[in-house]
């Protein structure tokens, strides 16, 4: 466990002084630009609009890093060479996923932390109606969300290049959102073929709308979600992010260098 936060450690540290974290900057300006922007656009439905969209832009932003910064933690040290020094250490494959996943998930975490602290400021100030509780609720179900996608982008960095992981994780998010639908549509069809390769995406596929609580926020549910509701689906997240890792560990541990 040392092994690993030392390496989780290090990443954390590489990826603030890459200024990843000034991007709360750009957060904080496009929160105040929509403040002020959206009541000339929709006066009767701007607090909605403001809540969906610091949400929404909070979980594309924090999605970005997660992809691109995800998929170069491995190649990175492969192409700089650098693998071979962690490699000669004392120290296991495993231990190097691992660790690359808890640093970027704790880069995550600061990231999404920090901004929900900001959106709240904005709506305390500008008097927008919400309820506390199912935004950081949402704030914490997004983490999750985040750190699984992290687990993709690590996962597909091992084994192919950085450009190609970030389309497949992309793809893994934009497919993972829609799981749900695409069952729906294939049963509507009644197409047995359809339904098999649909039934086997759903399976396959994370279901990423089992950790997005952005519209009980935004539609400000006053009863917070069943909290067996709210464990099942992240023990969900989780066991999916170990396994993930466990495949990850698995095909690094069979590449030579």
């Amino acid at each position: 466990m040392m092994k690993t936060f030392v390496i989780a450690k290090n990443v954390f540290q590489e990826v603030v002084r890459d200024r990843i974290l000034y991007i709360i900057g750009f957060y904080v300006l496009a929160l105040a630009v929509a403040i002020r922007a959206l009541p000339e656009f929709a006066a009767s439905t701007q607090n909605k609009m403001f809540l969906d969209f610091g949400l929404a832009a909070m979980s594309a932003i924090s999605l970005i890093i997660a992809i691109f910064v995800g998929t170069g933690l491995i190649n990175k040290e492969i192409e700089k060479r650098t693998i071979l020094l962690l490699i000669a250490k004392p120290v296991s494959r495993g231990e190097i996923i691992t660790g690359k996943f808890f640093g970027l998930s704790s880069v995550l975490a600061v990231l999404i932390a920090s901004m929900t602290v900001i959106y709240l400021l904005f709506l305390q100030f500008g008097n927008i109606p919400h309820t506390t509780a199912s935004i950081l609720i949402a704030a914490v179900f997004l983490c999750l969300q985040l750190s699984l996608m992290a687990a993709v982008a690590i996962t597909f960095g091992v084994f192919t290049s950085t450009l190609l992981a970030v389309a497949l994780t992309f793809a893994v998010y934009l497919m993972g959102n829609i799981t749900q639908n695409l069952v729906d549509f294939s049963r509507l069809s009644r197409n047995p073929v359809i339904e098999s390769i649909s039934q086997i995406l759903y399976l396959v596929l994370p279901d990423l709308s089992r950790l997005d609580l952005k519209n009980d926020a935004v539609y400000g549910l006053q009863a917070l979600p069943d909290p067996f509701a709210l464990f099942g689906n992240a023990g969900y997240g989780l066991i999916y992010i170990v396994m993930l890792l466990a495949i990850a560990i698995s095909l690094f541990s069979r590449r030579e260098f």
